[in-house]
């Protein structure tokens, strides 16, 4: 990057994180028990009423945090699968991988407690499974050998994909018991679900550990934009970082949906928007795209609290007013 790109990176990055604390911030003072300014700085510096301190460190912040990285989670997962297809238009929830995540933790939800102490931690497995197997039908069936993945033909299949497998999940989920079913009926309009620190450790450790490697192969994941031939001659093994860079975006995904319930175009959206401010180049994109997919999920989960407060709508819904119009935007588009 020549130094007019670095200086509109840092200011975009300084930006961004400003407005994902202003959205913090804004989330922990509204809802149903709220937090003025002042009672927020005071409980944070810990001179706070037992009252204040539950609010802020038991309701808001798990669910802050967990709103935060699965968005991120999200978003950098939409931002692998466009580069990779070359498809503007690729996004977890959109191609399904999302769906499939779902359709498994309902398999799970048939056969084991959600009470159990390892529910939290062999949930996001899987989920993984079904958004691996999902994605590997997609993959398959939208190849074509020597030219790569049909855009065309990634959205279409994704599309019937996801909506077959969101039929078999609802189909499922009337075999369970009420209270299981509920949960399901939650996950799937995308309610954040998980508002308990051990939600955060549990999805923690996906983000932690996968983000550096995308940002590893941010050169990767620039080559692989281009033509597969001028991957192969600077010597890129397309194969092989392909299939490794679908895995680390089926796993941010899937992870991030299983505790935080079935959201999409969180993963279309952000991508579009970093792009637009920072360019393609992956070392810049990927960064700021985190930060802008924190920023939606969590200012949908806020908004979706107010409105129809103390129930709330889900955040998935609100994401999907507007991500289903600029969805329609961009397909009428490319």
């Amino acid at each position: 990057m020549n130094a007019q790109q670095v200086k509109r990176f840092r200011i975009t990055v300084i930006t961004a994180a400003m407005l994902l604390v202003l959205a913090i911030i804004i989330s922990i003072g509204t809802g149903y028990a709220s937090l003025t300014p002042g009672e927020l700085f005071r409980t944070i510096i810990g001179k706070g009423t037992q009252r204040e301190n539950l609010i802020l460190f038991q309701f808001r912040m798990p669910r802050i945090f967990v709103a935060v990285l699965a968005g991120m989670g999200l978003a950098v997962s939409g931002a692998i699968l466009q580069s990779i297809t070359k498809n503007p238009l690729s996004d977890p929830g959109i191609l399904g991988i999302n769906a499939g995540a779902g359709l498994m933790i309902v398999v799970y939800i048939m056969f084991f407690s959600v009470e159990s102490t390892s529910f939290l931690y062999i949930l996001p497995l899987f989920a993984l499974a079904g958004g691996m197997v999902t994605a590997a039908i997609i993959y398959v069936m939208s190849y074509i050998k020597g030219e790569g993945v049909e855009p065309t033909r990634l959205v279409l299949i994704g599309v019937g994909l996801a909506a077959a497998l969101y039929g078999a999940t609802l189909v499922l989920s009337t075999r369970l018991e009420m209270e299981d079913h509920a949960f399901m009926a939650n996950w799937m309009a995308g309610r954040i679900w998980g508002d308990d620190w051990i939600f955060v450790l549990s999805l923690a450790p996906w983000i932690l550990i996968l983000f550096p490697i995308v940002f590893m192969k941010a050169n990767v994941l620039n080559t692989l934009t281009l033509h597969e031939n001028v991957s192969i001659g600077v010597g890129v093994n397309i194969g092989k970082e392909r299939i490794l860079l679908i895995i680390i975006a089926v796993a941010l995904a899937s992870a991030s949906v299983a505790v935080s319930g079935g959201i999409a175009f969180v993963g279309l959206m952000a991508p579009h928007i970093s792009r637009s401010l920072v360019g393609p180049r992956h070392q810049a994109f990927v960064p700021v795209t985190a930060l802008l997919g924190g920023i939606l999920l969590l200012t949908a989960d806020t908004i979706g609290r107010v409105i129809l407060d103390p129930s709330g709508i889900p955040a998935g819904i609100i994401v999907t007013i507007i991500g289903a119009p600029y969805f329609m935007y961009l397909l009428a588009k490319k």
